[in-house]
């Protein structure tokens, strides 16, 4: 089988990004060939083996011949744009799909594809309509999140839902989101969830003295570790709650001095805000580390004591999957897709916007009894449940239906 992917996103930096990448590294492992359109704005993003992508250029650091006179744009923020959909004007739009239209018609014309999976129910997504190849589309949330702020956005967002084969649903809440916005399209709905590369996150604890190393070489300075480690992992947005998790640091602080290291891993447009507000609560321990890579990442979720999702309301949660599935625990929210994931062998769900219930669960899970057995049952648990490689013939079965 030919699938054509198709994201708004680049495949780092985000989590559908990581999902299309996971998805078409095990399409290919099962003998189907793959090609990936995206959004890039720069040369030396990572290849993915034997799958064949074709990047939109988009202006950033980089001089790249043919780009677009202007950053990709995101529903919230990623590492690498801060614009949104919505700073796109009339002109800018008739060339972002101009440009993603000529790809789609060069895939379709030099690919081949039998079935065009789109990421987010969303304008390239959109572009699907036109080639009159069958498409399968994966609802993400951020995309229904710009469905119910951006009016303007919602006509390629009906059409997209109207003709896709199924919407791919990631977590029960995003399922029955995705029934409220496009009812008429409800019965296409098909949850599947997301999976982790098991190539990429699994445990592998390293001596202090090496995370020590790592962080300092990444911050410019040395620093030295308190007796427990917390971490944070995704974009600096909003609704991920990132606020909320700086009020509970700083309590926790207070309450017990000295005692943790915080890291926050991740970029975005409230990075300014978010250090100034870590800075005036005094939490001299915690540190921004701004976006890392795939291994950078495994060696601090394995040294990680607890790793934190407090978001708002989370479509899925991919992160808290990758956390677990290197042996650390995971505190989340009451809301979203983490709903599905937590439990209590594996992490402690808290109260939206609750500082004070997230502190007390930093609080219980670094002083958990057994913190060895439970770092255990996270790895079994992701494993057992979240490996991409065993969801494939579910999503093969989706593109055939």
């Amino acid at each position: 089988m030919n699938v054509l992917m198709i994201n708004h996103f680049p495949l780092d930096g985000s989590g559908s990004g990581t999902y299309t990448r996971n998805i078409a590294v095990h399409l290919q492992k099962k003998g189907h060939k793959v090609c990936i359109i995206m959004p890039e704005n720069t040369k030396s993003f990572s290849p993915v083996p034997d799958v064949s992508i074709i990047p939109v250029y988009f202006q950033h650091t980089e001089v790249i011949e043919g780009m677009l006179p202007f950053n990709f744009p995101c529903f919230t923020t990623h590492p690498r744009s801060t614009m949104t959909f919505a700073d796109l004007d009339e002109e800018q739009l008739d060339m972002y799909l101009s440009a993603f239209r000529s790809a789609v018609n060069q895939a379709v014309r030099e690919f081949k594809p039998d079935i065009i999976h789109g990421q987010h129910i969303w304008l390239l997504s959109w572009l699907a309509i036109e080639t009159g190849v069958p498409y399968v589309v994966t609802a993400h949330g951020t995309d229904l999140m710009g469905y119910k702020k951006w009016e303007r956005f919602r006509k390629y967002a009906d059409e997209t839902a109207q003709g896709a084969k199924r919407i791919i649903t990631i977590s029960n809440d995003n399922n029955d989101l995705v029934g409220e916005l496009f009812p008429t399209c409800a019965d296409k709905a098909i949850f599947m969830q997301n999976g982790y590369d098991t190539e990429r996150f699994y445990p592998a604890p390293v001596p202090r003295e090496e995370i020590e190393k790592m962080i300092s070489g990444i911050l410019g300075k040395p620093i030295k570790l308190k007796e427990k480690l917390l971490s944070f992992v995704g974009k600096l947005a909003h609704f991920k709650g990132i606020d909320i998790m700086i009020e509970a640091l700083r309590m926790y602080e207070e309450k017990y001095p000295g005692e943790v290291t915080a890291f926050i891993a991740g970029d975005g447009e409230l990075a300014t805000a978010l250090k100034k507000q870590a800075k005036d609560s005094n939490l001299s321990d915690l540190y921004f580390l701004g976006h890392l890579d795939s291994t950078q990442l495994r060696k601090l979720y394995s040294t990680a004591d607890v790793s934190l999702v407090p978001s708002r309301r989370e479509p899925f949660g991919l992160v808290a999957i990758e956390a677990l599935a290197c042996g650390c625990p995971v505190i989340a929210t009451n809301q979203g897709g983490l709903t599905d994931i937590i439990n209590d062998d594996v992490g402690t769900l808290v109260n939206v916007e609750d500082a004070e219930d997230l502190a007390k669960a930093i609080h219980k899970e670094l002083h958990y009894p057994d913190r060895a057995q439970r770092g255990k049952n996270a790895a079994k648990y992701a494993l057992d449940n979240y490996a991409q490689g065993s969801l494939m013939e579910t999503l093969i079965g989706i593109y055939n239906s």
